[in-house]
């Protein structure tokens, strides 16, 4: 596949001249590259030629994407265009003439191909809108948007500034108000406490005119603090019946397709509210900015479906006992419920930040968006061409692709007029949809394929959950890093709202000593499991650690660990077999034994939980080497031989705790013999006893 490739020194304000085209080109595989210095003004013949006779297209400018892609438009041109922002990411800044490695990074990432698309969630909204807050809100809102959806209004106290006028669009009063569901299909309930009802009331102003309190404004509602009882309103409504001081609490409802929620407080509080529901409180510019936005959303709508669930190897329950509950607890749009002995995931109101991924310890829950096999394709790519350039101590900075991208755009900006010192050279920025969607086994993943350093950035629009969540995630991958010998802090969490923020924390990053790194990088490509990436990284950084060990200690909560059992309490039952959804621990079909497979636990506590005895506990560790793969002996018994046939059918010490619990059962009084023979022979031997009274025997 043919890759053609257009880069510009921005009017000389790169240092992008041929002697860096050669460079490139070597890198890229391609001829040495003719960087331009105006491609998008008097050079963008250059460009147009670039366009025949390619597979692919890669402009190394971002600045005039929108041109680039018209002036394609215009030729019908059938090679696919990829745009890298070269200038911001290293260009432009105080480390722009050691940047080149960085550029062939960017470049050869841009050339990859397409991977494969990913499922669809389909949403489809009717335009059918409920306006829900104060009547000096909500009815100038409800005025402006009817022009363009279909408005219905829940107000929850009325304004006499603000009166009811003609019948134009749906009007409900109430409170207690409940908003569930998502974009085209959200069901609001809410509670009809006030006498009127909005909806049959005609406006005629009987009811206002007969109150002799003035208890009644033109919002139609009555003041129960001010009514005294008279009911002359009632009257006056007559055979309308709008009125009702019966009415108690009346639950009522409605199917609506987006919500304006202009309450004080969010009736949803939710950091990752479901889409369609918009709630910016008091604010006006807010309101006028949401307001824009729900008008967009009239239509069928479609977006990425962000997870892939194996529930196999999901360890959250078994039988009814609770295990691994990360992804639960973590997410910020409650998308994720308990579903009997498994999980469920609502696709309409995840929202793609991929902290459940993150945290899953077996891999059930995996990203797609993009998955672990194409973001790890593109960090190897990224990896290989920084070190063929001669680059040194290459480090990643993973950042989201909206605020985390605006701030990076922000610090090259200013890098480029001196007032900041922008991107190190050695610094490679990984745009993704979201920061919490990578965690242990693509950051170690990254050091095992050359990386130093790996930076997530945080830039404020993450869940405070998110945060602890890759804050715990970091600590028990850099104490894996550093148990082995690898001295230094290689993974971290940087947190900046701001440019200035940012650019201050890079310099001191980069004031800090070189990390200690694989001798070699490796050559496996990260797996879509999970369990079997780390597997290949593990085995990599044993094989080149500075200090090798198999037993490495890790922090409470890590996902790696063995389990131990109290050999005096533990009667082999093998509940925590049944329990166990990894295969960790196994039974031994010729023995009464209890094994363990360090590798395939994930420490979830579900044998902890369901042990009757509880005679287990866990360690949180990281085994390594063949031991960790090879079935240990956590506990074993001497069999026990049926009294009557000799066969095993359980051990001594379950016998002696049967023997010492239901000798003096009644089914067993006088015949506890039954007890040290084997289901078969105690069947028999029941048959054979003619002594016992039979049930049938027994006269009523």
């Amino acid at each position: 596949m043919t890759t053609q490739y257009k880069v510009c020194s921005c009017n000389h304000t790169m240092p992008l001249n041929a002697a860096a085209g050669a460079a490139l080109g070597e890198v890229l595989g391609t001829p040495p590259l003719a960087p331009a210095s105006q491609l998008c003004r008097r050079e963008v013949g250059g460009y147009l030629e670039a366009l025949d006779g390619v597979d692919r297209v890669v402009v190394g400018c971002t600045q005039e994407q929108a041109l680039f892609s018209e002036l394609a438009e215009q030729k019908q041109a059938v090679a696919p265009i990829r745009f890298v922002n070269l200038r911001e990411s290293g260009g432009w800044g105080k480390e722009a003439k050691q940047s080149l490695p960085k550029m062939a990074a960017l470049l050869a990432a841009a050339a990859l191909p397409d991977p494969e698309p990913v499922p669809t969630v389909d949403y489809d909204s009717g335009g059918q809108a409920l306006l829900i807050g104060p009547a000096a809100r909500v009815l100038p809102w409800a005025r402006r948007l009817s022009s363009q959806l279909q408005v219905s209004v829940l107000l929850t106290s009325g304004d006499a500034g603000h009166p009811l006028l003609e019948r134009s669009m749906p009007v409900f009063s109430g409170t207690r108000v409940s908003v569930d569901g998502w974009l085209g299909a959200f069901k609001v309930s809410w509670q009809q406490a006030n006498p009127i009802d909005l909806e049959l009331c005609t406006r005629c102003n009987a009811c206002v005119s007969a109150c002799p309190e003035n208890a009644i404004d033109l919002n139609y509602q009555i003041n129960l603090d001010a009514c005294t009882s008279h009911r002359d309103c009632m009257k006056a409504c007559g055979a309308i019946g709008a009125i009702d001081f019966q009415r108690e609490e009346t639950q009522r409802g409605g199917d609506f397709d987006l919500v304006f929620d202009l309450s004080d407080q969010p009736l949803i509080t939710l950091h990752q509210p479901p889409q369609g529901y918009f709630a910016p409180g008091a604010d006006p510019f807010a309101q006028a900015e949401q307001a824009v936005q729900m008008t967009q959303l009239v239509g069928q709508f479609s977006k990425p479906k962000f997870f892939v669930y194996k529930e196999k190897i999901c360890a959250h329950s078994r039988n009814q006992a609770i295990g691994c509950n990360a992804c639960v607890e973590v997410c910020s749009a409650q998308a994720i419920g308990h579903a009997g002995n498994h999980i469920k995931v609502n696709p309409n109101l995840c929202v793609g930040c991929g902290a459940c991924t993150t945290v899953c310890p077996s891999g059930a829950l995996s990203y797609a968006y993009p998955r672990a096999t194409d973001l790890g394709r593109r960090i190897k790519t990224m990896l290989a061409a920084y070190a063929g350039a001669g680059g040194h101590q290459p480090a990643l900075l993973l950042h989201s692709q909206e605020r985390g991208a605006e701030m990076l755009l922000e610090l090259g900006r200013l890098a480029g007029t001196g007032a900041l010192r922008g991107l190190p050279a050695r610094l490679m920025p990984v745009e993704l949809h979201h920061v919490a969607s990578v965690g242990i086994d693509g950051w170690l993943g990254a050091i095992a394929h050359g990386a130093a350093n790996v930076l997530v950035l945080a830039s404020g629009e993450e869940a405070p959950q998110y945060l602890e969540a890759l804050e715990k995630q970091i600590e028990v991958a850099q104490a894996i890093l550093n148990g082995l010998g690898y001295e230094g802090r290689h993974i971290e969490l940087l947190r900046a709202s701001n440019a200035r923020e940012l650019d201050r924390k890079l310099q001191e990053f980069q004031l800090r000593p070189p990390v200690a790194v694989p001798a070699q990088r490796a050559v496996f490509n990260i797996a879509s499991e999970k369990r079997t990436t780390l597997e290949f990284v593990f085995e990599h950084l044993l094989k080149y650690a500075p200090a090798p060990r198999t037993e490495v200690a890790l922090p409470a909560g890590a996902p790696f660990g063995s389990v131990s059992v109290n050999a005096s309490a533990c009667t082999l039952c093998m509940s925590c077999v049944g329990a166990c959804p990894e295969s960790a621990l196994l039974d031994n079909p010729n023995l009464p034994q209890l094994r363990f497979i360090e590798k395939n636990c994930v420490q979830c506590g579900l044998c902890e939980t369901t042990c009757p005895e509880n005679a287990i506990s866990l360690t949180p560790r990281l085994l390594l080497g063949d031991a960790a793969k090879q079935p240990a002996v956590l506990n074993e018994a001497q069999p026990y031989h049926c009294i009557r046939c000799s066969k095993p059918f359980g051990t001594l010490q379950m016998i002696e705790n049967m023997l010492s619990k239901l000798s003096l059962h009644g089914a067993f009084a006088g015949n506890i013999e039954r007890l040290k023979m084997c289901s078969d022979c105690r069947v028999i031997d029941m048959m054979e006893n003619k002594k016992e009274a039979s049930i049938l025997e027994v006269k009523r």
